[in-house]
Protein backbone atom coordinates (compact mmCIF):
# COMPACT_ATOMS: atom_id res chain seq x y z
CA UNK A 1 0.00 0.00 0.00
CA UNK A 2 0.86 3.28 -1.04
CA UNK A 3 0.55 6.49 1.16
CA UNK A 4 0.29 9.99 -0.42
CA UNK A 5 -0.29 13.35 1.06
CA UNK A 6 -2.51 15.42 -0.19
CA UNK A 7 -1.98 19.15 0.77
CA UNK A 8 -4.69 21.20 -1.09
CA UNK A 9 -7.27 24.01 0.90
CA UNK A 10 -9.93 23.83 -2.07
CA UNK A 11 -12.20 20.87 -0.48
CA UNK A 12 -13.99 19.91 -3.74
CA UNK A 13 -10.83 20.10 -5.80
CA UNK A 14 -9.09 17.91 -2.98
CA UNK A 15 -12.16 15.41 -2.55
CA UNK A 16 -12.01 14.84 -6.73
CA UNK A 17 -8.07 14.20 -6.38
CA UNK A 18 -8.29 11.79 -3.61
CA UNK A 19 -11.19 9.80 -5.48
CA UNK A 20 -8.83 9.82 -8.61
CA UNK A 21 -5.90 8.39 -7.03
CA UNK A 22 -7.47 5.96 -4.33
CA UNK A 23 -7.34 2.73 -5.31
CA UNK A 24 -6.76 -1.07 -3.60
CA UNK A 25 -2.69 -0.16 -3.78
CA UNK A 26 -3.01 3.56 -2.50
CA UNK A 27 -4.10 5.85 0.18
CA UNK A 28 -4.91 9.22 -0.19
CA UNK A 29 -5.12 11.25 3.40
CA UNK A 30 -6.19 15.03 2.69
CA UNK A 31 -5.26 18.36 4.60
CA UNK A 32 -6.26 21.80 4.31
CA UNK A 33 -3.64 24.11 5.87
CA UNK A 34 0.47 23.78 6.45
CA UNK A 35 -0.81 22.93 10.18
CA UNK A 36 -2.89 20.19 9.31
CA UNK A 37 0.02 18.62 6.73
CA UNK A 38 2.77 19.32 9.73
CA UNK A 39 0.74 17.72 12.65
CA UNK A 40 -0.02 14.56 9.97
CA UNK A 41 3.67 14.40 8.95
CA UNK A 42 5.01 14.54 12.45
CA UNK A 43 2.94 11.40 12.75
CA UNK A 44 3.03 9.51 9.43
CA UNK A 45 5.67 9.25 6.51
CA UNK A 46 4.34 9.14 3.40
CA UNK A 47 5.69 8.00 -0.17
CA UNK A 48 4.53 10.70 -1.90
CA UNK A 49 3.59 14.29 -1.06
CA UNK A 50 0.93 16.23 -3.41
CA UNK A 51 1.20 19.74 -2.04
CA UNK A 52 -0.44 23.22 -2.98
CA UNK A 53 1.55 26.42 -3.01
CA UNK A 54 -0.78 28.53 -1.58
CA UNK A 55 -2.02 28.10 1.45
CA UNK A 56 -4.43 29.82 4.29
CA UNK A 57 -1.63 30.01 6.78
CA UNK A 58 1.50 30.11 4.39
CA UNK A 59 3.06 28.45 1.53
CA UNK A 60 3.72 24.67 0.35
CA UNK A 61 6.95 25.49 -0.73
CA UNK A 62 7.76 26.32 3.18
CA UNK A 63 7.04 23.25 3.51
CA UNK A 64 9.21 21.20 1.23
CA UNK A 65 12.43 23.62 2.06
CA UNK A 66 11.59 22.28 5.44
CA UNK A 67 11.90 18.44 4.35
CA UNK A 68 14.83 18.73 2.08
CA UNK A 69 16.77 20.67 4.77
CA UNK A 70 16.09 17.70 7.28
CA UNK A 71 17.27 15.69 3.86
CA UNK A 72 14.06 14.00 3.47
CA UNK A 73 13.70 12.78 -0.06
CA UNK A 74 10.12 12.02 -0.08
CA UNK A 75 8.79 12.60 -3.76
CA UNK A 76 7.30 16.00 -4.35
CA UNK A 77 4.45 17.24 -6.53
CA UNK A 78 4.24 20.54 -6.70
CA UNK A 79 0.28 21.28 -7.42
CA UNK A 80 -0.65 25.21 -7.77
CA UNK A 81 -2.24 27.76 -10.02
CA UNK A 82 0.99 29.90 -10.15
CA UNK A 83 1.54 29.24 -14.10
CA UNK A 84 4.38 31.23 -14.38
CA UNK A 85 7.86 30.27 -15.36
CA UNK A 86 9.73 31.56 -12.40
CA UNK A 87 7.24 29.95 -10.12
CA UNK A 88 7.98 26.75 -12.22
CA UNK A 89 11.53 26.78 -11.84
CA UNK A 90 11.78 28.28 -8.06
CA UNK A 91 9.71 24.70 -7.40
CA UNK A 92 12.18 22.91 -8.89
CA UNK A 93 15.16 24.34 -7.25
CA UNK A 94 13.34 24.38 -3.56
CA UNK A 95 13.57 20.23 -4.30
CA UNK A 96 9.97 19.11 -5.98
CA UNK A 97 10.28 16.46 -8.35
CA UNK A 98 7.02 17.50 -10.47
CA UNK A 99 5.42 20.98 -10.82
CA UNK A 100 1.77 20.77 -12.03
CA UNK A 101 -0.52 24.03 -13.16
CA UNK A 102 -4.11 24.22 -12.64
CA UNK A 103 -5.98 23.83 -14.55
CA UNK A 104 -4.95 20.00 -14.96
CA UNK A 105 -6.08 16.59 -16.52
CA UNK A 106 -6.68 14.08 -13.66
CA UNK A 107 -4.81 11.45 -16.27
CA UNK A 108 -2.23 13.20 -16.40
CA UNK A 109 -1.92 13.59 -12.70
CA UNK A 110 -2.75 9.95 -12.08
CA UNK A 111 0.59 9.07 -14.48
CA UNK A 112 2.89 11.50 -13.04
CA UNK A 113 2.16 9.95 -9.53
CA UNK A 114 2.47 6.97 -10.80
CA UNK A 115 6.19 7.80 -12.33
CA UNK A 116 7.02 9.30 -9.00
CA UNK A 117 5.71 5.98 -6.66
CA UNK A 118 7.90 3.83 -9.60
CA UNK A 119 11.44 6.30 -8.91
CA UNK A 120 10.91 6.62 -5.28
CA UNK A 121 12.74 3.19 -3.97
CA UNK A 122 15.12 3.43 -6.03
CA UNK A 123 15.86 7.27 -5.19
CA UNK A 124 16.43 6.66 -1.70
CA UNK A 125 19.31 6.60 0.00
CA UNK A 126 19.27 5.49 3.47
CA UNK A 127 17.45 1.96 3.16
CA UNK A 128 19.09 -1.41 3.75
CA UNK A 129 18.69 -4.77 4.60
CA UNK A 130 20.72 -6.70 6.62
CA UNK A 131 19.95 -10.06 8.00
CA UNK A 132 16.57 -9.63 9.61
CA UNK A 133 16.78 -5.79 9.70
CA UNK A 134 14.86 -2.81 7.89
CA UNK A 135 16.44 -0.17 8.25
CA UNK A 136 15.22 3.27 6.35
CA UNK A 137 16.66 6.45 7.95
CA UNK A 138 15.26 8.43 5.32
CA UNK A 139 11.79 7.48 6.13
CA UNK A 140 12.49 6.45 10.63
CA UNK A 141 11.27 3.50 9.63
CA UNK A 142 13.08 0.61 11.47
CA UNK A 143 12.20 -3.14 11.90
CA UNK A 144 13.60 -6.49 12.91
CA UNK A 145 12.30 -9.41 11.22
CA UNK A 146 9.21 -7.01 9.68
CA UNK A 147 7.90 -6.00 13.40
CA UNK A 148 8.38 -1.48 13.66
CA UNK A 149 11.24 -0.88 16.33
CA UNK A 150 10.96 2.91 17.59
CA UNK A 151 13.96 4.42 17.89
CA UNK A 152 14.96 8.24 19.74
CA UNK A 153 16.90 10.49 17.20
CA UNK A 154 19.93 10.07 19.33
CA UNK A 155 19.63 6.13 18.86
CA UNK A 156 19.07 6.75 14.92
CA UNK A 157 22.56 8.51 14.62
CA UNK A 158 24.37 6.18 16.32
CA UNK A 159 22.94 3.13 14.47
CA UNK A 160 23.33 4.46 11.54
CA UNK A 161 26.66 5.15 12.12
CA UNK A 162 27.63 1.69 13.16
CA UNK A 163 25.86 -0.15 10.17
CA UNK A 164 27.16 2.44 7.28
CA UNK A 165 30.54 1.36 8.80
CA UNK A 166 29.32 -2.28 10.00
CA UNK A 167 32.51 -4.46 9.94
CA UNK A 168 34.67 -1.72 11.25
CA UNK A 169 35.51 -1.25 14.97
CA UNK A 170 34.55 2.87 15.77
CA UNK A 171 35.81 4.50 18.76
CA UNK A 172 34.17 5.56 21.97
CA UNK A 173 35.54 9.13 20.85
CA UNK A 174 34.54 8.64 16.91
CA UNK A 175 30.62 7.83 18.01
CA UNK A 176 30.59 10.44 20.65
CA UNK A 177 31.42 13.57 17.85
CA UNK A 178 29.41 11.38 15.36
CA UNK A 179 26.28 11.69 17.41
CA UNK A 180 26.12 14.36 19.89
CA UNK A 181 27.67 17.02 16.99
CA UNK A 182 26.77 19.47 18.99
CA UNK A 183 29.82 18.94 21.16
CA UNK A 184 30.46 15.71 22.72
CA UNK A 185 32.43 17.56 25.42
CA UNK A 186 29.59 18.29 26.89
CA UNK A 187 28.00 15.21 27.15
CA UNK A 188 28.20 12.92 30.10
CA UNK A 189 31.00 10.16 29.97
CA UNK A 190 28.02 7.49 30.62
CA UNK A 191 25.81 8.64 27.62
CA UNK A 192 27.10 6.69 25.22
CA UNK A 193 27.20 3.62 26.92
CA UNK A 194 23.75 4.37 28.04
CA UNK A 195 22.40 4.71 24.15
CA UNK A 196 24.39 1.30 22.83
CA UNK A 197 22.32 -0.36 26.02
CA UNK A 198 18.55 1.02 24.79
CA UNK A 199 19.51 0.16 20.99
CA UNK A 200 20.52 -3.22 21.71
CA UNK A 201 17.65 -3.83 24.16
CA UNK A 202 15.15 -2.59 21.09
CA UNK A 203 17.20 -4.73 18.21
CA UNK A 204 19.09 -7.37 19.58
CA UNK A 205 17.03 -10.86 20.76
CA UNK A 206 19.43 -11.15 23.54
CA UNK A 207 20.76 -8.06 24.49
CA UNK A 208 22.74 -9.61 27.25
CA UNK A 209 24.66 -11.91 24.10
CA UNK A 210 24.62 -9.57 21.36
CA UNK A 211 24.65 -10.62 17.67
CA UNK A 212 25.36 -7.48 16.08
CA UNK A 213 26.17 -4.90 17.97
CA UNK A 214 28.97 -5.73 19.97
CA UNK A 215 31.38 -4.24 22.13
CA UNK A 216 35.31 -4.14 20.99
CA UNK A 217 36.94 -3.29 24.99
CA UNK A 218 39.02 -0.99 25.43
CA UNK A 219 38.49 0.70 22.01
CA UNK A 220 34.60 1.07 21.12
CA UNK A 221 31.78 -0.71 19.69
CA UNK A 222 30.88 -2.26 15.41
CA UNK A 223 28.37 -3.86 13.85
CA UNK A 224 28.90 -7.05 13.03
CA UNK A 225 28.70 -8.37 9.48
CA UNK A 226 26.99 -12.06 9.50
CA UNK A 227 28.52 -14.32 6.43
Amino acid sequence: MKHILLLEDDEALGRGIAMALESAERAVTRCASLAQGNAVLEKQRFDLLILDINLPDGSGLNLLRSLRSRDDHTPVILLTANDLELDEVTGLESGADDYITKPFSLAVLRARVAVQLRREPEQRTGAMTLGPFGFDFDRMDFRRDGAAVELSKTEQKLLRLLVENRGQTLSRSQLLDGVWTDGAEYVEENALSVTVKRLRSKLEADPAHPEYLKTVYGIGYTWVVKV
